[in-house]
């Protein structure tokens, strides 16, 4: 039995003393790895330091290069604005400006070639449609420039000419030859409203008045809404007791920027209406053509007390607004286009004739509604026939 207990006592001993030289082993291990390893250490920290230095170097690089760019893409916006604005000054007087322009922007295109040929992998082909390109636009240039500043030289010295930009060619045309066109027939424009049958079959108050219902109601173009706006305008006068001539109507282009001449005995006041929608805004241009046409007709008129009317349906410009105070023209804006009595009850001088002129007939914008002698302005032809008014017998000229 002992000798089983001294046999247990011998393995437990080769035990610990096995365990204790394997501990042994591996701290020698350690001892010889650790230098390595704290050299491992330094260098990994070493190699982050330099990451985040080369980071921050490139980081900088980047950054500057970043500033350069957009300095130089500044200069290049400037030098471009500057030829922009000494192009629109001059070129009009000075056509040739307009071919620099043009060469400005052909070189610039020149340069693009140019690199496409001499980069790493050319690219002659694309080059030389390039440069084909940069010659036709070159030429293009020319032209439109020339006659972009002819047309803003023009603008500026007839202000209404910006005007027919919002108009449709087609209606322009129509608004040139409107009074020739109608000078020449002598049938009835109620005809244009109505249909065959119901000009034929109706009653004349209920043709006439169904032709003027439709007038009102049907989709018009920009310079027909113009035209009505500035009728509107004369009647808000005329019902006042006012004498109205108009003259943007009856004259056309030839205006001279006096839609309407209010007369009040001594007192003229001239007038220019605008009917724009909404989102546009008067600028001081058009306040200053009122002001040349109000100075231009007290030149012709000495002797009458001239004032100066801008009525609008939308707004002007607070610059435009001052320039108006300052020169002691009225304004009245945002004032909008309204169903008005339209139909003009008028009174023979000579045979006393009482006859009455709807808004498409020809002499309509020439025929002036007196108050005082029993003239006026109704909304139905039944109104004005109960008052012994007729429809004119001719519907277009004189009678």
């Amino acid at each position: 039995m002992e000798g089983i207990f001294v046999i247990i006592g011998i393995v437990a001993v080769i035990t610990i003393v096995s365990w204790i030289s394997g501990i042994v082993q591996k701290c020698n291990k350690y001892d010889a790895l650790k230098p390595r390893l704290d050299n491992l250490d330094r260098a990994e920290r070493d190699f982050s330091t330099k990451t985040a230095q080369t980071e921050q170097k490139h980081a900088s690089w980047l950054k500057q290069a970043e500033q350069k760019l957009a300095e130089r893409e500044k200069q290049l916006n400037d030098r471009e604005q500057g030829v922009l604005i000494l192009s629109k000054q001059k070129a009009v007087g000075f056509p040739w400006l307009a071919d620099a322009y043009a060469d400005f922007f052909q070189l610039e295109e020149m340069k693009l070639a140019r690199i496409l040929e001499t980069k790493r992998h050319p690219a002659f082909v694309a080059a030389e449609k390039v440069r084909e390109s940069a010659r036709r636009r070159r030429e293009a240039e020319r032209i439109a420039r020339i006659l972009k500043y002819q047309i803003e030289f023009y603008e500026d010295l007839f202000p209404w000419l910006a005007d027919l930009k919002s108009e449709d060619i087609e209606d322009e045309l129509i608004r040139i030859k409107a009074g020739n066109i109608e000078e020449t027939s002598d049938d009835d424009a109620a005809r244009k409203w109505l249909t065959p049958e119901e000009y034929a079959q109706l009653p004349s108050r209920d043709k006439y008045q169904t032709a003027l219902d439709r007038y009102w109601t049907k989709k018009k173009s920009k310079w027909e809404l113009g035209r009505d706006y500035e009728r509107y305008v004369g009647w808000r006068y005329e019902s006042q007791g006012s004498s109205v001539y108009y003259q943007g109507i009856v004259e056309g282009f030839d205006d001279l920027g006096r839609d309407l001449i209010v007369s009040n005995g001594n007192r003229v006041q001239i007038v220019q209406c605008k009917y724009w929608s909404k989102g546009k805004t008067i600028h001081e241009k058009h306040v200053f053509q009122l002001y040349g046409t109000m100075i231009a007709y007290k030149m012709d008129h000495p002797g009458k007390d001239v004032l100066g009317h801008f009525i609008t349906s939308t707004m002007l410009s607070d610059r435009a607004r001052q320039f108006a105070d300052y020169l002691g023209i009225k304004v009245t804006e945002s004032l909008a286009l309204e169903r008005y009595p339209c139909i003009k009850c008028n009174i023979s001088r000579g045979d006393k004739e009482r006859i009455y002129h709807l808004p498409f007939d020809q002499q309509y914008d020439k025929t002036i509604v007196e108050l005082d002698r029993g003239e006026c302005f109704v909304s139905t032809i039944a109104e004005a026939e109960d008052n012994n008014f007729r429809r004119a017998f001719r519907y277009h000229g004189a009678k």
